[in-house]
């Protein structure tokens, strides 16, 4: 059973996504300065201080940009995953609990692709646009195969519901059998927030891509927008797959923070992990392999929901 947070249930989700953010980002400097050799304890603080940094930076301006796309491209982004998290349970606690949770999660992840795109293409510059296109193309890979995820964890539920999602999974977590869906969800996920081995939107390779352009608190809320992705999509892989807040002795939001946080930390850690996926050959395992699996995951849930 979940219930609605009253009206300042609206002021905890931000905090509690933030302190989420926070404490990925934390651990992600962490495992670079392992990986460096470099000190532990300024890596901690690092996110802190360069957040900082950004703060007082000043803004970078570009021959006849469209600022409103350009800086309201970052917003939207952090707004898309803020709203997101609405439907997402924190133990028997939800913002929202919507007859079509899953779909509003869904719809709110698809704002990505339009944010990330129109701050390419406002900043008027040829990396920052060829940023937003490879965004789009990645879109075109994951969104099928995420959708189909999405799709066999509410199948298996028989509902759009989250809260009926969780509480199809009291004798047996989904996970257990549908592990191919939990896997392309979390691919994902990393594609969602291009991440990891999903970056070519922000490579290297194009000084940055569609960050190119972007200083200051422009550069900063654009960051924001993407860690709030990164956790979002990690914290609904709790409900979805991994029961909730099931579990025993601690209390069921514990348990849906412990949970998250174990999700999230593998996301990040799988940055350091693979290598970065160029564009075209995702897309052709996303075709070729991805969907597919995820449609006879989908065909033997639906078979063991006809069965019972």
């Amino acid at each position: 059973m979940v219930d609605e947070l009253p009206w300042w249930g609206g002021l905890v989700l931000p905090l509690a996504l933030g302190l989420l953010v926070a404490a990925a980002a934390s651990w992600d400097s962490l495992l670079s300065a392992r990986a460096s050799g470099a000190n532990a304890g300024q890596a901690l603080t690092l996110p802190f201080r360069e957040a900082g940094g950004l703060l007082v930076q000043q803004r970078r301006r570009t021959l006849a940009a469209d600022t409103l796309l350009w800086r309201g491209g970052a917003l939207a982004l952090v707004v898309a995953g803020v709203l997101a998290s609405l439907v997402t349970p924190f133990g028997r606690w939800a913002v929202a609990d919507l007859s079509i949770g899953i779909v509003w999660f869904n719809a709110m992840e698809v704002v990505a692709w339009a944010a990330v795109w129109l701050v390419g293409w406002g900043a008027n510059s040829a990396y920052g646009l060829i940023g937003g296109y490879r965004f789009i193309a990645q879109g075109l890979a994951y969104e099928l195969p995420h959708m189909f995820a999405l799709i066999t964890a509410a199948l298996g539920a028989g509902s759009l519901r989250v809260a009926d999602v969780v509480a199809a999974q009291d004798s047996l977590w989904f996970v257990a059998w549908m592990p191919i869906a939990f896997v392309v969800y979390l691919l994902s996920v990393l594609a969602m927030s291009y991440w990891g081995p999903f970056d070519q939107a922000v490579g290297a390779d194009i000084a940055g891509g569609a960050t190119a352009e972007l200083s200051g608190v422009d550069r900063l809320v654009f960051a924001a927008g993407r860690w709030l992705l990164l956790v979002s999509g990690a914290a609904f892989a709790v409900p979805l797959f991994l029961g909730g807040g099931a579990g025993p002795l601690l209390p069921s939001w514990l348990w849906t923070l412990v949970k998250t946080v174990a999700v999230l930390g593998l996301l990040v850690w799988v940055r350091r992990r693979i290598p970065t996926v160029r564009m075209e050959r995702y897309e052709e395992v996303a075709w070729l392999v991805l969907i597919p699996l995820t449609l006879l995951q989908a065909l033997v849930v639906a078979i063991v929901v006809i069965a019972r």
